[in-house]
């Protein structure tokens, strides 16, 4: 929900891809930074679960949790000194309606997604959450078009690219964080391996993440998104097609190709949402529509963890062992790679193209 308060106040926010959209308007040397930052995100994903491993083993568990300490404060220090203000010329209004509702939706589907194996599916509780959600949703959907600032602009969505942005956002994302998910749990319960051997074999997706991402930002800066995303689908799809027969004796050869070509996939596919996102928006407007794009991976991370354990559990309940249990998953994210690759080819459309520009439009005409 952090991204939709900085929606609200049509400021920057805190999400690096918000900041780099307003720090870069030029398209290309925006594709460009957003690459260098997934770059630096790779580092951080091959140095947290080493170090994480590492600390549990030595120190204990609680201490991956006090060494957030000195790197949050580093973080608040250098953001103050380095990172330049940008806002709109008159702050819009607080949309507290929208954020209730966007909250009360998004936290009720997440915890019956979650509750749904342990109390039953038809049980009033879950049945209850199913329904509050969708009646947040309804509400929010209704609400907001009346608004004359509203914590979400709906005009936004009439941009093919976009519309996409969010999509790719969500998938992508969720993807990541069940595949990160099911791996450590396999790595560790199924494999027998430790907390930092775990975090070792997550060294190949952490490397093409770092090798990837820069060079996504240079083909969208020259090439637009479309090899970008056509890449990233390819790698996320072969990836989770190879996991598709996990089992106990999987060689480890294999489950590291299937780590390189994912990390292919997550690195390539980042520059070209915060593209697709802020394209053809007023810069005026380019850090609340890359907040939204940042929105969609937060809650598509919420929702691949709370499906993945959903289906693994009550697959496993029911039998399964813990690597058959999770083939539906797998096959769940190779049509999501699918969907990327779909999304990656209708964003890049002359179709596409031709709603960006009455977007720009529209919000030229009718400002805020």
């Amino acid at each position: 929900m952090h991204a939709a308060v900085d929606i609200g106040r049509d400021r920057t926010g805190t999400h690096p891809n918000v900041i780099i959209a307003n720090a870069f308007p030029d398209p290309k040397a925006r594709a460009r930074a957003v690459g260098v930052w997934g770059a630096v995100a790779g580092v951080s994903l091959a140095l947290g679960p080493l170090l994480g491993g590492a600390l549990t083993q030595s120190v204990g568990w609680r201490s991956i949790f006090w060494i957030n300490l000195p790197i949050g404060l580093t973080a608040v220090t250098l953001a103050a000194r380095f990172v330049p203000e940008s806002k709109a010329a008159r702050a819009r209004a607080y949309d507290p309606v929208g954020q209730i509702l966007i909250f009360t939706g998004l936290a009720s589907l997440t915890y019956a997604v979650i509750e749904g194996p342990r109390a039953g599916w038809g049980s009033p509780l879950i049945v209850g959450l199913f329904a509050l959600a969708g009646a947040a949703l309804a509400c929010f959907l209704l609400y907001e078009p009346r608004r004359k600032e509203p914590l979400v602009d709906f005009r936004f969505f009439h941009s093919v690219p976009f519309s996409s942005a969010t999509l790719l956002a969500v998938f992508a994302f969720a993807s990541f964080a069940g595949f990160l998910f099911l791996n450590a749990l396999y790595l560790e319960q199924v494999r027998g391996l430790s907390a930092f051997h775990t975090g070792l074999c997550t060294l190949p997706l952490a490397i093409m993440m770092m090798i990837c991402a820069p060079l996504s930002g240079r083909l969208v800066g020259s090439h637009g998104t479309l090899p970008s995303l056509l890449m990233a689908g390819v790698g996320f799809l072969i990836s989770t097609l190879l996991l598709t027969r996990l089992s106990v004796s999987t060689p480890l050869a294999l489950l590291m190709l299937a780590y390189l070509l994912f990390g292919v996939g997550l690195g390539m596919v980042n520059p070209a949402i915060t593209n697709n996102a802020v394209a053809g928006m007023p810069l005026s407007q380019a850090g609340v529509a890359a907040a939204i794009a940042s929105t969609g991976r937060q809650v598509g991370a919420a929702l691949g963890v709370a499906v993945a354990g959903t289906v693994v559990n009550a697959r496993h309940t029911g039998g399964a062992d813990f690597t058959q249990a999770t083939h539906p998953i797998w096959w769940i994210m190779t049509a999501a790679g699918a969907i990327i690759l779909l999304l990656g080819w209708a964003s890049n459309t002359a179709w596409a193209h031709a709603s960006t520009d009455r977007v720009k439009s529209l919000l030229a005409n009718h400002g805020r």
